[in-house]
């Protein structure tokens, strides 16, 4: 069945790439505290930096600070 280009399933597609997006960004998360933790941090600060870049910029998010970036180790 064709959808038709409504108001709503336009609204409705952009919910679904909004989670998307956010599901990425969690994975985007999980491998940054994996790359912290196994003490690979200069590739964990870039990473970091390019995640906040996407909140800021693309998603029109406040930063959201990871746990990586609370401790005396980065």
């Amino acid at each position: 069945m064709a959808r038709g280009n409504t108001k709503n399933s336009k609204q409705e597609d952009g919910a679904r790439y909004r989670q998307a997006a956010e599901d990425a960004l969690q994975q985007l998360d999980w491998t940054i505290g994996y790359l912290h933790g196994i003490r690979k941090t200069e590739i964990s600060k870039a990473l970091a930096k390019n995640r906040s870049f996407i909140r800021r910029r693309l998603m029109g998010e406040p930063e959201e600070p990871l746990p990586t970036e609370k401790t005396t180790e980065t």
